[in-house]
């Protein structure tokens, strides 16, 4: 019998998978430590301008036009089962945090700020989705909310 080792192959193609792993690694360990320095860091903003979300990479200005204020409320997720977010399209689900883009389960398209599933406050939009978020006083923020400009 006779026996042949394999012969070397090139080595290029091992560190490029290595760098290739190293690379995604580091970008998901900086989106999981950005979103959770982005749950503690949050704030949200009411200005003549809208609602802008600061604090994750989900951020934005929502404009006032765009919100639809007077059907703004508080949710508690136990008594208004349909806006539980059901599933995540781009977001993160750290635990209790969820931000981004979600389906509720109504199947509505929500962006969530959402730390508190019982004292959450639900903006609708004109925009084509739903704003969900857990401000630190939810009936002061639905109040600001309710001064800004309406829609003509």
């Amino acid at each position: 019998m006779q026996e042949f080792p394999i012969a070397p192959g090139s080595v290029r193609g091992i560190w490029l998978l290595i760098g290739f792993v190293a690379l995604v690694m580091s970008v998901s360990l900086g989106f999981v430590l950005a979103s959770a320095i982005g749950a503690r860091a949050a704030r949200f903003q009411v200005s003549p301008e809208g609602l802008r979300l600061r604090g994750d990479v989900y951020g934005r200005l929502i404009p006032a036009a765009e919100l639809r204020v007077d059907d703004a409320r508080r949710v508690d997720f136990r008594t208004s089962p349909e806006l539980t977010p059901r599933s995540r399209t781009l977001g993160t689900g750290l635990p209790g945090y969820q931000a981004g883009w979600f389906r509720l389960r109504s199947g509505e398209k929500a962006l969530l700020f959402v730390t508190d599933r019982q004292r959450a406050v639900y903006v609708p939009t004109t925009a084509g989705y739903s704003v969900l978020l857990t401000p630190a006083d939810p009936d002061g923020f639905i109040e600001a909310l309710r001064t800004l400009p309406r829609r003509p």
